[in-house]
C-alpha cells in the first residue's frame, strides 16, 4: 500500500484532500494529514510516503524547504506543490527543486484526482528503475555491451571468472592458466576493460552476491562462500563498501521495493 503525506496549514484545504483521496484510493492508498512543514519533516524522519502533497507557503518550513531539505532523504517521495494565483513563483521554484505538479486554490476534485494518478504512476516508474539500479551494477554492464570488442585473453579471464567466482581467483593464477606473464596480464586487463584486475573480481563477486540477496532466501554466509569470500565478516565489510547497506539490509530493502511494486 502506498502512502499520500498531506501537508497544509489550512485546516480546510488539508482535510478536504485527504477526504477526495480516501474516497478515490477506498483503501488502496493510505492518506496521512500534518499542519506544517516541521510536522512533516518529524513524520518523513520515522515513517514512509510515496507522495508527497504540500502546500507552498508555510510558516518556518516551507513547502520549498520541506522539498529541498528531502534531496538527502533515503526514501525520496513525489512531490507535487499546492499554492495560490499570487503565488506561483514558488511553484516556478519547486518545480526547479524537483516536484512534478502543481494544484492552484481553490483545488478542483477532478484535477487533484488526475495529477495524483499521474504522479503515483511517475513513483512506480522511478522506483522500478531505482530498483533495477541497485541491483545491476553500470560499470559490468558497460563492460558486457563491450565484451565483443575485448582481446581472446581478456575474453577468456571474464569468462572464466563468471563461472569461478567461488574460487580464490588471484591475478597471479588466472595469468599462469592463459600463460601470460602476470604483469603484462594485469595492464592489458586494466588497459581493455577500463578498471584494474582486483576491481572486477570485487564488482563481479557482489554483483552475484545481490543477484542471491535478491532471488533466495540463503543465509549470508553461504552467499559469501557462492561467491568466493572465505569469511562472512569481511563478505559484509566489502559489502558495506560498495553497497553502503549490509547485506541482510539490503535484502530486506530489495524485498519490501519488491512487495510494493506487485
Amino acid at each position: 500500500m502506498r502512502t499520500i503525506l498531506v501537508v497544509d496549514d489550512e485546516p480546510r484545504t488539508r482535510l478536504g484532500i485527504k477526504k477526495t483521496l480516501d474516497i478515490w484510493a477506498n483503501g488502496s492508498c493510505r492518506v496521512e494529514c500534518v499542519e506544517n512543514g516541521v510536522e512533516a519533516l518529524e513524520w518523513l524522519s520515522r515513517e514512509t510516503a510515496h507522495l508527497l502533497i504540500t502546500d507552498v507557503c508555510m510558516p518556518e518550513v516551507s513547502g520549498l524547504d520541506l522539498i529541498s531539505a528531502l534531496k538527502e532523504h533515503p526514501f525520496q517521495p513525489v512531490a507535487v506543490v499546492i499554492s495560490g494565483h499570487a503565488e506561483f513563483e514558488y511553484v516556478q521554484a519547486a518545480l526547479r527543486l524537483g516536484a512534478v505538479n502543481y494544484l492552484l486554490k481553490p483545488i478542483e476534485k477532478q484535477e487533484l484526482l488526475e495529477v495524483v494518478r499521474q504522479a503515483l504512476k511517475l513513483e512506480e516508474e522511478r522506483s522500478r528503475v531505482g530498483m533495477m539500479e541497485r541491483l545491476v551494477d553500470p560499470k559490468l554492464l558497460e563492460l558486457e555491451e563491450q565484451h565483443g570488442r575485448f582481446g581472446e585473453p581478456v575474453k577468456e579471464a571474464v569468462e572464466y571468472i563468471e563461472k569461478h567466482l567461488e574460487e580464490p581467483l588471484t591475478l597471479a593464477h588466472l595469468a599462469a592458466r592463459l600463460h601470460l606473464n602476470a604483469s603484462y596480464f594485469s595492464v592489458l586487463f586494466k588497459e581493455q576493460t577500463g578498471i584494474p584486475y582486483t576491481e572486477y573480481i570485487t564488482r563481479r563477486r557482489i554483483q552475484r552476491a545481490k543477484e542471491l540477496l535478491a532471488q533466495t532466501r540463503l543465509p549470508v554466509g553461504e552467499i559469501a562462500e557462492r561467491v568466493g569470500y572465505r569469511t562472512d565478516k569481511y563478505f559484509i565489510k566489502v559489502f558495506k563498501q560498495q553497497e553502503r547497506v549490509s547485506p541482510s539490509r539490503y535484502r530486506q530493502e530489495m524485498s519490501e521495493e519488491s512487495e510494493r511494486l506487485g
